[in-house]
């Protein structure tokens, strides 16, 4: 019956191996069996499948590609790239999600689009149906030097990959979007995401002044069948046009629901909870603001009793936090803001009460007081077992009608390293959270994509307090280039990355929040030998 346990358990892992699931223990602790004799040893992950939603349908939007992996996986051989997602209307899958469709039916793509800057069919190609056919895009050359693309395409497609080698570890890959004019105008920006079966949104909307869009987008040879569910202030929300039950995203494909078909009135703070029946799929949410521009809302991390939302920036105008206890029971929460000196308490909102199945929502407004800072939520003291929750904030910088909007999820720690592309010589702002202990980190600069060579720095975050500034670049380099956070030691450490760009005197800005890309898995010692499943 040992053995039998034993067995099962190594060849679970070796499997999360092979397909870059998550890691199953923080590096630096010491996994054990059941009997605490064997310890585990970390491995790179050898495969990484990464999603990318369509960017945007809007005739006046620029979008930027930006694709590295940072050096240090094993192997020699291994490729990385992406291929374009079909896009399917929603009505003609029987799912009842409404008018979810952002594109046309046939929309396709289009032979005759612009292409990337490398001349060849770039994300503005022709859709290849199945996803399995045309030129691969963004394919990586080697590990540690991003290589880069753009379209200007309305019809550029989502995008579906995978990672293998040397490329898996910390796979990474940058969209970044600039909308000229009307709803949603300003910088839209997401990393590639990892598909998966559940995703919870908290700060979603259906309200008239917003087109807050799902993209589903499955990566694999199998369709997936997904259920949507929206929760308001006093619970779940009635449906509208469409149900949100069963839809079908074939493989290989994307669908793009408007979340305001789903409910039978406009309501303006939303938590989505998005759950893979069957398959798995990627999934963000796009926001698109008349007033307020826009961005993506990222997938909040799954529920915990405490949550950290850091990268808040300095001058930002109003920030609004929702947050959502999907289990049975209320949660009582302390609000701090972990700033460069330490965590205060923003008045008024010392404390949140959270009832169960709901949505509670409160306007911090400007709350960090020209100190970047981030956002933590932790169990209030007394009661029983606190209960999981989910949280985001919607942040705006400018005033008046030169206002623009991002979104900042609850996000996991970097226990191993985290990257974001896509950084350029000026505008960007690396936040680093220590909410505990204090915590050391290594960041490194890779080489730009016009060259150069990488550039390593040491930080020290002290304990309860944010460290918020600009990312080293690499020596000599041109272009743009990627930064990776390592977490070397101390307490566990939160980051996000800030892009900001003028826009017709619009701060225009985004933000990526930075969990640990899953780069290992821990293998604990078995009495089996299980090479066999790693064979190819």
């Amino acid at each position: 019956m040992n053995r039998t346990v034993l067995g099962l358990g190594g060849t679970v892992v070796a499997l999360a191996a092979v397909t870059g699931l998550a890691t199953l223990w923080a590096p630096g602790e010491a996994a054990q069996s059941s009997g605490g004799a064997t310890k585990a040893a970390y491995k790179p992950v050898e495969r990484t499948t990464l999603v990318c939603p369509q960017p945007s349908t809007s005739d006046v939007a620029e979008t930027t590609y930006t694709a590295v992996t940072p050096k240090g996986g094993p192997g020699k051989k291994g490729s990385a790239s992406l291929r374009p997602a079909a896009l399917v209307d929603p009505e003609q899958q029987g799912s009842g999600a409404g008018e979810g469709g952002k594109g046309d039916k046939d929309s396709k793509g289009d032979k005759d689009s612009k292409g990337g800057k490398n001349g060849d069919s770039g994300a503005g190609g022709e859709q290849q149906d199945g996803g399995a056919a045309g030129k691969p895009f963004l394919p990586l050359g080697t590990p540690g030097t991003p290589v880069t693309d753009d379209t200007s395409d309305p019809k550029a497609p989502a995008l579906t990959g995978t990672a293998d080698g040397p490329f898996a570890p910390g796979w990474t890959v940058q969209q970044t979007t600039t909308i000229g004019a009307g709803a949603g105008r300003g910088l839209h920006g997401t990393s590639c995401t990892a598909p998966d079966t559940s995703f919870w949104f908290p700060g979603a909307s259906t309200a008239a002044d917003r087109q807050d869009y799902v993209h589903l987008t499955n990566p694999d040879s199998d369709s997936a069948v997904v259920d949507l569910e929206l929760y308001g202030k006093d619970g779940k929300l009635k449906s509208g046009q469409g149900s949100g039950e069963g839809i079908t995203v074939p493989a290989h494909s994307t669908v793009p629901v408007l979340l305001s078909t789903l409910t039978s009135e406009p309501v303006t703070n939303v938590t989505l909870h998005v759950t893979a029946r069957s398959g798995r799929v990627g999934a963000q949410v796009q926001a698109s603001d008349t007033e307020l521009g826009g961005d993506w809302l990222p997938p909040a991390a799954a529920p915990t009793p405490g949550v950290v939302l850091p990268g808040i920036p300095k001058d930002a105008t109003s920030v609004r936090l929702a947050v959502f206890a999907p289990g049975g029971h209320d949660a009582d929460l302390k609000v701090k803001l972990a700033g460069r000196s330490g965590l205060i308490s923003p008045a008024g909102h010392e404390t949140l009460h959270v009832k169960a199945g709901m949505v509670t929502t409160v306007d911090l407004k400007d709350l960090t007081r020209g100190e970047a800072g981030s956002l933590v939520l932790s169990p209030a003291e007394g009661g029983r077992k606190a209960p999981g929750i989910v949280a985001a904030a919607r942040v705006l910088r400018g005033k008046g009608g030169k206002q623009e909007s991002a979104f900042v999820p609850a996000t996991a720690a970097v226990r191993k390293q985290a990257t974001a592309a896509d950084n350029g010589s000026s505008g960007s702002t690396l936040s680093l959270t220590a909410p505990e202990a204090g915590a050391t980190v290594r960041v490194t600069a890779s080489a730009g994509s016009g060259g150069g060579s990488p550039k390593s720095t040491t930080v020290t975050v002290k304990g309860r307090t944010t460290k918020a500034f600009t990312p080293p670049g690499p020596s000599g380099g041109k272009g743009t280039y990627a930064v990776t956070v390592e977490h070397l030691s101390g307490g566990p450490v939160y980051a996000a990355r800030m892009l900001e760009r003028e826009q017709s005197g619009l701060p225009a800005f985004t933000i990526q929040t930075l969990p640990d890309d899953g780069s290992t898995v821990a293998v604990p010692g078995s009495s089996q030998d299980l090479s066999v499943l790693n064979d190819d």
